[in-house]
């Protein structure tokens, strides 16, 4: 799975504007849709990578659109609208862009005269709410978000735009991942980060609770259970998810960091977009940090290891008095953000290869960090677990060194967008995780993997790229990976389809079935299978 080429560069169809559509359509079926199968894949990714003549440059910068796969007995139906953030409508009404995105400079309005241009230089940025990355449920409603202040309030039947909700009025952070935890009472947890005690940068976990009798909107109830702090109190580490099991949160400070200076100036004076403001520390490698959930209370425990990018989580769980926690890194203090944007992965294929071989090589790994710290066994291995070769030695500075296992490797070949048994299995013991396998940044394989035995099991065909596997589950499974996996694969090259949703069993990664459509789908990054 590692020599496979892609020469014809159909992966650039994953990068191509689309319309949206008016009303559903009708996806046509091979194989068999599992009866007990019925509800929406709801999925957000960008679709407009232009406007008029003036292009997005990132990869997270095309507007936002929201797309879903309805399964009803044994019938799939396919649907996407743009959401109409403010980005989206400012932008088809001035015929360009007119809110400045993650890697996208949006230009004054060229019709004001010298006056207002000089006093819009004094006017903080426009942060935006292109809320392109994932779409989860809150209490009875579902929210579109992207990792700043604005989530977008949706309708999970009709795709339509409820409105824009700032967290800001809610709760105190500056924004928050694409990433909550969602416990299986409906509680929300998510990070973002804030401005603590005299001015020190900190991050926040905030809680929203299930939705109560008195059916009051829950964000309404939102509140700050933790503070964990900084390793600079001016520059911030970008966070994109985070560990939970259902006692302890997990929250991992990489080297990618936020300069505040840069990102409060005036970005106008200097043309500059998010991306701009990102530097890495070469010297940190990466903290770690644990709080107790209930408690709120951080534990003084200092964990420490060598640098790496992370963005997502794959599962966390306690064995006694150990967290296991497992990741998707990038290895190295390199911004592996910089690798994504569109000229890059719109390249042929050797030039995406040459690019992608400078960039930190991606590494499944898990950590084992001990909760019981007994300052006798300073020099020490603290880890007892007879599965592990993950290590934590006690230093004398009482910092603990981690040393992880490796639970996938392959070069330039990345396990990312992970996907467990979330419902059963999220922040407990288990087994198996479903991923997205990138071969030199672009996808072209679905991944089951076994944590402990590092089995894997894969599904791949050629020019075919797939969306991150979601799980659904089957109504009365015995085991972890009784149910479906489910992704959207753009085939180009492939007949005269150009997109399916595909349906594989979870066992063994076979096909089950797929439905495909006679329109391009571009990319989506998240999502999740609302059960009907």
């Amino acid at each position: 799975h590692f020599r496979v080429e892609h020469p014809a560069g159909g992966y650039k169809k994953l990068f191509e504007t689309v319309e949206e559509l008016s009303s559903p359509v009708t996806a046509h079926v091979t194989g068999w849709i599992p009866t007990w199968l019925r509800g929406s894949l709801l999925r957000c990714g960008p679709g407009l990578f232009e406007v008029g003549a003036e292009p997005f440059y990132h990869l997270f910068d095309g507007q936002a659109l929201l797309h879903k796969f309805d399964f009803k007995e044994g019938h799939v139906t396919y649907h996407r609208r743009f959401m109409r953030t403010d980005a989206y409508v400012r932008a088809m009404t001035e015929k360009r862009i007119v809110i400045t995105e993650f890697g996208t400079y949006a230009y004054p309005d060229p019709c004001k005269n010298i006056f207002s241009r000089f006093f819009s230089y004094f006017k903080g940025v426009e942060v935006t709410d292109n809320t392109l990355v994932n779409v989860y449920p809150v209490g009875e409603d579902y929210y579109a978000c992207t990792e700043t202040n604005f989530i977008t309030k949706i309708n999970p039947d009709t795709l339509e735009t409820i409105k824009q909700v700032d967290l800001c009025k809610y709760v105190s952070i500056n924004g928050a991942t694409a990433h909550p935890h969602i416990e299986s009472d409906g509680t929300v947890y998510n990070i973002g980060n804030c401005f603590g005690k005299n001015f020190a940068i900190a991050y926040n976990i905030i809680r929203i609770p299930p939705l109560q009798a008195d059916k009051e909107d829950p964000m309404n109830k939102a509140e700050v259970v933790v503070q964990f702090p900084c390793s600079d109190r001016f520059k911030p580490s970008y966070v994109h998810s985070f560990g939970l099991t259902s006692n302890y949160i997990v929250f991992v400070e990489t080297p990618v960091k936020i300069n505040l200076l840069k990102f409060l100036s005036s970005w106008s004076l200097w043309g500059a977009n998010y991306m701009d403001c990102f530097e890495s520390n070469e010297t940190m490698g990466v903290w770690l940090h644990v709080a107790e959930k209930k408690k709120g209370r951080l534990l003084n425990i200092k964990y420490r290891t060598s640098a790496f990018n992370l963005f997502h989580h794959i599962n966390t769980y306690e064995d006694n008095g150990f967290l296991i926690v497992d990741l998707c890194t990038w290895k190295g203090f390199e911004f592996v953000y910089n690798y994504l944007y569109l000229v890059n992965l719109r390249a042929n294929w050797d030039e995406v290869k040459r690019q992608a071989e400078k960039a930190p090589q991606p590494e499944a790994r898990r950590y084992v960090l001990p909760l019981n710290i007994d300052k006798s066994d300073t020099g020490k291995n603290l880890v007892t677990l007879p599965y592990t070769t993950a290590t934590a030695t006690l230093r004398s500075d009482e910092t603990i060194w981690l040393e992880p296992e490796v639970i996938f490797s392959g070069p330039r070949h990345a396990f990312e967008f992970p996907q467990i048994n979330y419902k059963k299995y999220g922040g407990k013991p288990y087994m198996y995780t479903y991923g997205l396998g990138l071969n030199h940044f672009i996808p072209d394989r679905l991944c089951k993997l076994n944590v402990k035995t590092k089995e894997t099991w894969v599904w791949q065909e050629p020019d075919s790229y797939p969306s991150e596997p979601i799980f659904v589950s089957h109504p009365d499974a015995l085991e972890e990976d009784d149910g479906v996996v489910l992704s959207i694969v753009v085939s180009p090259g492939a007949g005269p389809k150009p997109a399916y949703l595909l349906i594989l069993n979870a066992k063994d990664m076979s096909e089950v079935a797929r439905a495909e459509v006679e329109i391009n789908i571009p990319v989506t990054f998240h999502g999740f299978f609302k059960r009907a």
